[in-house]
C-alpha cells in the first residue's frame, strides 16, 4: 500500500448484503454490514477511488411470507412499507447510497436472463430431492417456512442455513422439522424433482480460489469455509415449489420459482446498474460486473451469511465461465448482542436504528457502532454505555479541541501557518495509521474507531498544554478530521462545506491555511441533565 492511496483498480463495487423486506432495520443490522460497507467507501473515495456502494431488498425470501402471516397483512404489503422503511433508516444513519432500486419487471428480467443462461449452457442438473411438507396445508416448506434442528451443530433455526455454525441444511437435512406458519400442521418428507447447480463440479476453482484469498477472510469465516469444502459440497437449488417469487422459466416446473437466494448475484448487479444511474439503453443490468469491465468487487455481510455469499454465489458466478468478476473480499461480521441475546424481530427484542438516531447525534451512534461492532467475535450493544464513551472520549475532548482550534486561528488571522519537520512527520504517521486500519484485507471500523480517540486525546492535551505550534495543531487535527471522516459524516460534511481539505492522500504541507474543527452535539439527554446538575 502507498503512502497516498491503496493499490487496485480504479472502480470498486462495494455490496453489502440484500435486506430481507420483512421489517426495518435495527441497531444489529445496521453495525454489520450496511455501516461497514458505508466507512469502507467513504474511504476509498477519500483516496480517489470511484466507489459504488449498493444493496436491493430481498423481496422473494420465505421470511416475508411467514412474517406477512404472523402480522396479518400480505407479503406485497409487508415488502412495500419495509422497502420504505429500510431506506429511511439507511438514510437516517448516512449510509452513502443512491437509494434501493425498485424491484419491477427489469430487475426481473435480469434474474431470469442470469438462470436461462445457465440453464442453456448446461450447467444446471434435474435431481429427485425429498422436502419437508406440511400436510394439512399442503405446502412445501424450505428456507423460513420450516423450523427444526441443525444437523451440524444442533441448534434450533429455520431451513436453508444455520445461524449457529453457518453449515447449509436444504432439502431433508434439517432435524425435527415444522412449519413457522402453523407449528400444529403435521410435516413429513416427500420426493420431487427440482432444478440445482452441482456446487461439487467447481471444487477445483473454489480450492484455487480461496487460497489466494485467505488474507482477506475473518478467522471464523475462512474456518467455516474449510469445513464446507473437507466434505461433499452440496446441490444448490435454483427451483423450489412455492409461489412467492419469480415464477420458474425452467422446463418441467410448474408451479415452481425461483429459489430465492439464487437472486442475490443479478439482484445487486441490477442494483450496482441502478446506482450508476441505469447506464446505457442497450446494455444489460450486469454490465459492470462483467470481467472486461475490471472492476473491484468486495462484499460485506453477517457470519450466518458465509456460506451464501462466500459459496454458493461464487459458485453461481463461477457456473458463468469467465463472463463475471469474482469478489476480491467477504468483510464478514458476528453477530451484535443486546442485553446478553442477539436482536431478535420476531421476539420484539431490539432497538430500531431510527429510535436510536432520535435520541443520539448521528456521528456519536456511528462512532460508537464503530468502536464496538462485532468484527471478529459477538459484542453487545449498550445504550448507557454509548452515551457514556461518547461524552468521555469523544464529544468532550473534540470540543475542548475544537475550542483550542479555533482560539489558535482567532490569534494567527487568516495568513496560511508554517507547520514544522516534526509535525509533518506526525501527520503522516496518522495518515499511514488510519489507511492501516480502511484498507483491505486489515479493514477494521473498531480500529480506525479506537485511532480517532486515541489521536483525539493526544491532540486535545497537547493543545491544552501550549506545546503544539499552531501550524502543527491545525496540520495534525486536519489528519485527525480526514482519517475520522468516513466515520463521523456530519462533522466531516461540515468541514468539507467550509473548504477544508479531507483527502487521505497528497504530501504533507509545509504551510497550511488556519479553520475551523466543527463541533459536535451533545445528545438531548446530556443536555437535560447538566440543565438538572446546574
Amino acid at each position: 500500500m502507498g503512502a497516498d492511496r491503496p493499490d487496485g483498480p480504479a472502480r470498486t463495487i462495494v455490496v453489502a448484503a440484500t435486506p430481507t423486506s420483512n421489517g426495518d432495520l435495527h441497531v444489529g443490522h445496521m453495525a454489520g454490514p450496511y455501516l461497514a460497507g458505508d466507512v469502507y467507501s467513504r474511504y476509498l473515495r477519500a483516496t480517489g477511488r470511484e466507489v459504488i456502494y449498493t444493496t436491493c431488498t430481498d423481496d422473494s425470501q420465505t421470511y416475508v411470507v411467514s412474517t406477512a402471516h404472523r402480522l396479518r397483512t400480505t407479503p406485497d404489503a409487508l415488502c412495500a412499507r419495509s422497502t420504505a422503511a429500510i431506506e429511511r433508516s439507511l438514510r437516517a444513519m448516512g449510509i452513502e447510497m443512491s437509494g434501493l432500486p425498485p424491484i419491477d419487471e427489469r430487475y426481473r428480467r435480469g434474474v431470469l436472463r442470469f438462470v436461462t443462461d445457465l440453464h442453456e449452457a448446461g450447467r444446471l442438473e434435474r435431481r429427485t430431492v425429498r422436502m419437508p411438507y406440511a400436510t394439512k396445508a399442503g405446502t412445501w416448506l424450505y428456507d423460513g417456512l420450516v423450523t427444526g434442528t441443525c444437523p451440524t451443530c444442533l441448534a434450533g433455526g429455520c431451513g436453508g442455513g444455520c445461524e449457529a455454525c453457518g453449515h447449509p441444511n436444504s432439502f431433508d437435512e434439517l432435524l425435527e422439522p415444522g412449519s413457522t406458519v402453523d407449528p400444529q400442521d403435521p410435516v413429513e418428507h416427500r420426493e420431487l424433482e427440482i432444478w440445482v447447480l452441482p456446487m461439487e463440479v467447481y471444487r477445483e476453482r473454489l480450492v484455487e480460489y480461496f487460497a489466494e484469498r485467505r488474507a482477506t477472510w475473518r478467522p471464523r469465516s475462512i474456518r467455516l469455509i474449510d469445513e464446507l469444502l473437507a466434505g461433499p459440497l452440496p446441490d444448490v437449488p435454483v427451483t423450489v415449489p412455492g409461489t412467492w417469487g419469480i415464477p420458474s422459466p425452467l422446463p418441467g416446473t410448474e408451479g415452481h420459482v425461483l429459489y430465492p437466494w439464487i437472486e442475490a448475484m443479478p439482484a445487486v448487479m441490477y442494483a450496482t446498474w441502478h446506482a450508476a444511474g441505469g447506464p446505457g439503453d442497450g446494455g444489460t443490468t450486469d454490465d459492470l460486473w462483467r470481467a472486461e469491465a475490471g472492476a473491484e468487487l468486495v462484499y460485506f455481510h453477517g457470519f450466518d451469511n458465509v456460506y451464501h455469499w462466500g459459496l454458493m454465489d461464487l459458485v453461481l458466478l463461477m457456473a458463468h465461465g469467465d463472463r463475471y468478476v469474482v469478489p476480491a473480499a467477504n468483510i464478514a461480521n458476528e453477530f451484535y448482542d443486546l442485553a446478553g441475546d442477539k436482536f431478535s424481530t420476531s421476539r420484539n427484542h431490539l432497538i430500531w436504528s431510527a429510535d436510536l438516531l432520535a435520541r443520539v447525534p448521528r456521528d456519536q451512534v456511528r462512532c460508537y457502532l464503530a468502536l464496538t461492532a462485532p468484527e471478529f467475535q459477538r459484542t453487545t450493544f449498550d445504550e448507557a454505555a454509548l452515551l457514556d464513551v461518547t461524552a468521555r472520549r469523544l464529544v468532550e475532548p473534540w470540543n475542548a479541541l475544537a475550542d483550542a482550534v479555533a482560539l489558535a486561528r482567532l490569534e494567527a488571522g487568516t495568513a496560511p501557518l508554517a507547520t514544522t519537520a516534526v509535525g509533518r512527520r506526525r501527520s503522516e504517521l496518522m495518515r499511514q495509521r488510519f489507511h492501516d486500519c480502511y484498507a483491505l484485507p486489515g479493514f477494521s471500523m473498531g480500529r480506525a474507531a479506537e485511532t480517532v480517540l486515541t489521536h483525539l486525546a493526544r491532540l486535545h492535551a497537547l493543545a491544552g498544554s501550549g506545546r503544539l505550534d499552531r501550524g502543527d495543531l491545525m496540520l495534525e487535527v486536519r489528519t485527525l478530521l480526514a482519517g475520522a471522516a468516513p466515520i463521523l459524516v456530519d462533522a466531516a460534511a461540515q468541514a468539507a462545506a467550509d473548504g477544508v481539505e479531507l483527502a487521505l492522500t497528497g504530501d504533507q504541507p509545509e504551510r497550511i491555511t488556519p479553520f475551523d474543527l466543527p463541533r459536535l452535539a451533545v445528545p438531548a439527554a446530556a443536555r437535560s441533565a447538566q440543565e438538572v446538575a446546574s
